[in-house]
């Protein structure tokens, strides 16, 4: 589930609209409802979860895993160089002579550290 499911089903249980949620935080009224297009600060996930009476990491769910296999998964970039599969950084493209020049950099330093 999402953040913003998560916030739906909690305020559900409470027998609350997000509307209702969203003015109890301090909130905008339609504030949660943008959250689907839009991050929500640090600060408004707080007041929800204050008002919801959880922990701001029961909003996270899924995005939270996400982020989680994300962080903990390891690329072995002189591996990935070697076989193609840095192809772009940051969503643009990598021209072959700065892969290649990436690749020199990877092996001075196996080399030299």
């Amino acid at each position: 589930m999402t953040t913003l499911d998560l916030i739906k089903k909690f305020s559900r249980q409470r027998g609350w609209s997000l509307q209702t949620l969203a003015e109890k935080a301090g909130l905008g009224k339609n504030s949660i409802y943008r959250w689907n297009t839009k991050t929500p600060s640090t600060n408004s996930l707080k007041k929800i979860a204050k008002v919801l009476q959880i922990s701001i990491e029961d909003l996270f769910g899924d995005d939270l895993k996400e982020h989680e296999d994300l962080k903990s998964k390891k690329i072995d970039i002189t591996k990935a160089i070697h076989e193609g599969e840095i192809l772009a950084y940051e969503g643009q493209d990598i021209p072959p002579e700065e892969v290649e020049m990436i690749r020199r950099i990877i092996e001075g330093r196996k080399h030299n550290g």
